[in-house]
């Protein structure tokens, strides 16, 4: 099967196309440095020739509002064209647990709108919608920070590994289109303030937490249980201290 990885030198995209290669799959990596960009669109017919499956997993360079709503809009019309064109049999992306509810917040509109694309453009598809990363989590701690504190609210997390993540989207790809959406998720589930302690306590960080009860995230106000899934997901098999362990 040959199948393109769109942000395929990334974080998941890494460890995404090792796991596909390792079970005997002809996988392009695409990003700028390979020669294939989606904002451009430079690279993407010849890409997509004899292309079963198409994986998109890129990123907007920035989240200002209107500039990733722009990477969002044109990376997908271009990638989706190309694809329809080629005749690709099966197109998944990666988005976020409760994008749908948190439409106050500049990216995650950006987000919805990269599924509406997806799910208007006639190609079969399926959207992984996954909680937050645990790798993220030093960078949720450092946009809370002051001084020497680090504010944060009770909101509900259920981080997933990064290997845990490129394991259900190897196995997405490789499975037969739902042409809806899937969740997953972290085995645990804390509130952010909880986990966020517990990593800088096991990074011998100073910083101190201080659960403000505000629920904010990503610069606007959600609800208790917005970024944790609302019902059925598959959860990953890797919890923190199992990932702490392996950093």
């Amino acid at each position: 099967m040959k199948i393109v990885v769109i942000g395929g030198t990334g974080l998941i995209g890494t460890k995404v196309v090792n796991l596909l290669r390792e079970s005997g799959n002809t996988v392009i990596v695409g990003s700028p440095a390979t020669g294939i960009n989606t904002i451009t669109g430079e690279g993407l017919a010849e890409a997509m020739k004899g292309t079963d499956v198409v994986i998109d997993l890129a990123d907007s360079p920035s989240f200002e509002d209107n500039a990733v709503m722009e990477f969002f809009q044109t990376a997908g019309r271009n990638l989706l064209e190309a694809e329809k064109n080629a005749g690709v049999k099966h197109h998944v992306a990666l988005s976020i647990v409760g994008v749908d509810i948190m439409q106050n917040i500049g990216y995650m509109r950006a987000k919805q709108a990269q599924e509406d694309l997806i799910k208007r453009s006639g190609i079969p598809y399926t959207i992984i919608r996954s909680t937050q990363f645990m790798e993220f989590l030093k960078g949720i701690a450092d946009q809370a920070t002051q001084g020497d504190e680090v504010h944060l609210s009770h909101v509900l997390f259920q981080p997933i590994a990064s290997g845990d993540v490129a394991s259900f989207v190897a196995k997405y790809a490789l499975g037969t289109p739902v042409n809806g959406e899937v969740e997953i998720a972290g085995p645990e589930r804390f509130e952010i303030h909880e986990i966020v302690s517990t990593y800088l306590k096991h990074s011998n960080d100073p910083r101190k937490v201080i659960a403000n009860g505000k629920p904010n995230y990503f610069g606007g106000e959600v609800s208790n249980t917005a970024l944790v899934p609302a019902g059925k997901a598959e959860t990953g098999s890797i919890n923190f201290e199992q990932w702490w362990s392996m950093q």
